[in-house]
């Protein structure tokens, strides 16, 4: 077995960390592996620090098959070794210096030792994962999601549970919701809880009307172009999520930028309508009567400018046969002439 010197020193509160591990061990492992192994390290010189694989679990904030394969892989690496015995106890040696340190993993028991004294915050972790509303959010979400659900996708759930303090029901819907518009990423998932949050939506009633309105808004948007039997792309879905979030226009105003749009060019164009947007941004629009205000004086300039254009009905058009003295006739006296010859 490869040697690997791990030592906490008499400081309580420090775990020591050899430089090898991080130099040729560290860099190649899978990063949940890693959390497994710098916590049995953590515990390793406590008399009371055995683990269960089901304690180690809930502080990891993983499943206990997670766990199982972290442990076989550091066996692969001869940094620890275990083996499962009768009583459905796993014996795991770490090698620390010269000496061999042992503690006992128990494999599903229901006799498992308390070890709060080892883990002062296990207890919080228990009690969130013994919730029954907790497991049964749990279930749901791999319902929805349509298969087991990953350490990554169980701390995810957890953040909106515990740091968001969103309800299970509200994450029911969330995952829910995301799912029947085709996102089942978790990532995905994640920021529209955030922008729940910040829209301090807290109940599913809450969440409901918000989704309703925003899919009233792009399904309006599509109708004012004209467009039916379909769903906003999401390159539409962005316009129109900037022109409500962004420049934080309401509905009607929208509206009105998308019929000046089909007025003047005769076909749907995004593009155009947020350039329409963005100058009545630029000219602090905020209500219809606003944009009657800029019409008002577009037209009043417009006048203006025609008004200045046109020159005055007695003015004489300069030209170069103008640019001499007339001579003025006396025509009786040249008719009489005539006559007289």
């Amino acid at each position: 077995m490869t040697k690997l010197t791990l030592t906490n020193y008499a400081q309580s509160n420090t775990t020591v960390l050899e430089n090898e591990f991080i130099d040729h061990h560290m860099v190649k492992a899978n990063g949940e592996y890693v959390k497994v192994y710098l916590l049995l390290l953590r515990h390793l010189n406590k008399p009371d620090g055995a683990l269960s694989v089901s304690e180690m679990a809930d502080l990891l904030e993983c499943t206990e098959k997670d766990v199982r394969r972290a442990l076989k892989y550091w066996k692969k690496q001869n940094l620890v070794d275990y083996s499962e015995q009768a009583d459905e106890h796993l014996t795991h040696n770490i090698t620390a210096g010269s000496d061999v340190m042992v503690s006992n993993l128990t494999a599903e028991s229901h006799n498992t030792p308390d070890i709060a004294a080892a883990a002062p915050n296990i207890q919080q972790y228990r009690a969130r994962k013994e919730r029954k509303e907790f497991k049964e959010l749990l279930f749901v979400a791999e319902q929805y999601l349509g298969k087991t659900l990953s350490s990554v996708d169980i701390d995810t759930i957890t953040y909106f549970y515990d740091t968001l303090h969103m309800p299970t029901e509200l994450i029911e819907y969330l995952i829910e919701y995301c799912v029947e518009n085709g996102h089942k990423s978790m990532h995905y998932i994640q920021k529209v809880a955030l922008s729940w949050c910040e829209q301090k939506i807290s109940t599913v009633s809450e969440a409901k009307a918000s989704t309703i309105l925003y899919n009233k808004n792009c399904y309006s948007v599509l109708n004012a172009y004209g467009i039916k039997g379909r769903a906003p792309a999401a390159s539409e879905i962005a316009y129109i999520k900037k022109w409500n979030e962004e420049y934080c226009f309401t509905l009607d105003i929208i509206l009105e930028a998308c019929n000046r749009t089909m007025n003047t060019i005769h076909q749907p164009n995004f593009e155009y309508t947020d350039t329409i947007l963005k100058n009545w941004l630029k000219k602090n629009v905020h209500h219809l009567k606003d944009i009657d205000t800029l019409d008002a004086d577009y037209l009043r300039e417009k006048e203006k400018k025609k008004k200045l254009s046109v020159k005055p009905a007695n003015s004489v058009k300069s030209n170069k046969f103008n640019n001499f003295n007339g001579r003025s006739y006396d025509m009786d006296s040249l008719e009489r002439r005539l006559v007289q010859q």
